[in-house]
């Protein structure tokens, strides 16, 4: 045998190795794809009942927020119309808010001067028992 001939017997040798290898990756990668394919199922399998589950509470909650939209719409509509009922109020009857202004005016001076009596008197009350 030449040294051609052990080359050619290397060679072979060394297609062989480079074939158990590719055949051993490809094994593995097969199963690898199997793994994920199991994977895969399981989680499909564990996340539908999860997505049904959020699906009934989100309906669930959509009801009382839906009413507490219609309660909110109708109380800017009432706050609304005291609003316009209000500036109406005010912009008709000026006259008659700087009388009630002065009205309040002299009410708060009446209960300062009331309080004042009162506290008065009551040092005068305190003094006689000393």
């Amino acid at each position: 045998m030449g040294p051609g001939g052990i080359a050619t017997i290397i060679a072979a040798i060394s297609l062989l190795v480079i074939a158990i290898a590719l055949a051993y990756a490809v094994v593995r990668v097969g199963r690898l794809v199997d793994q994920a394919g199991t994977a895969i199922g399981d989680l499909t399998n564990e996340v539908t009942p999860l997505l049904e589950e959020v699906t009934l509470t989100v309906e669930l909650i959509n009801g009382p927020l839906q009413s507490i939209n219609k309660v909110t719409k109708t109380v800017e509509g009432l706050t609304t119309k005291i609003s316009d009922t209000t500036e109406g109020f005010l912009d008709k009857n000026k006259m008659a808010m700087n009388a009630a202004g002065a009205i309040l005016a002299v009410s708060k001076m009446k209960k300062k001067s009331s309080a004042k009596k009162s506290s008065k008197k009551s040092k005068v009350t305190d003094e006689e028992f000393e």
